[in-house]
């Protein structure tokens, strides 16, 4: 057995020696195997690339921004076309867009007019966004949410 570990430490050594010949770092791959791998390599170069691999998968993975319009159940045409001309920049722009109604007090009465609001807006943007759902009541809100159309 001594022949083994003999022949382990005189390969140990010469990998290490030729690492330093080439002004390089041995590394230890996967210590756990029999034998040991390792490898001879420029580490700090080898971190680099990895962190920049990260970096690189997090710039590619897509970041979902959701923008917001609020509507009153009594909101005017001027008001509606006002809101639907930022919406529709929104959804170009490729942001995910939550509309809602807000009901105050009494004007929980409208909900009609509220959810006629909301498909009203909806049919307007469908050239370019999908409807993920019907408006639905959400405590004092009637929400829809509108994702931008895949190209």
């Amino acid at each position: 057995m001594v022949d083994g570990e003999e022949a382990k430490v005189v390969a140990t050594s010469i990998a290490v020696q030729r690492a330093k010949d080439e002004g390089l770092d041995l590394v230890e791959i996967a210590p756990t195997a029999k034998p040991p791998v390792a490898k001879i390599m420029d580490f700090k170069k080898f971190l680099f690339e990895q962190k920049k691999k990260k970096k690189e998968i997090k710039n590619k993975a897509q970041k979902v921004v959701l923008k917001e319009i609020r509507f009153g159940p009594n909101t005017d045409e001027h008001d509606f076309q006002f809101k639907l001309k930022h919406g529709r920049k929104f959804l170009e722009d490729g942001a995910k867009l939550k509309a809602f109604v807000f009901f105050r007090g009494r004007t929980i009465l409208f909900k009609e007019k509220g959810e006629i609001l909301l498909l009203r807006l909806a049919s307007e943007l469908s050239d370019i966004a999908d409807v993920e759902g019907m408006p639905k009541m959400e405590g004092k809100r009637m929400i829809v949410f509108l994702t931008p159309k895949k190209k």
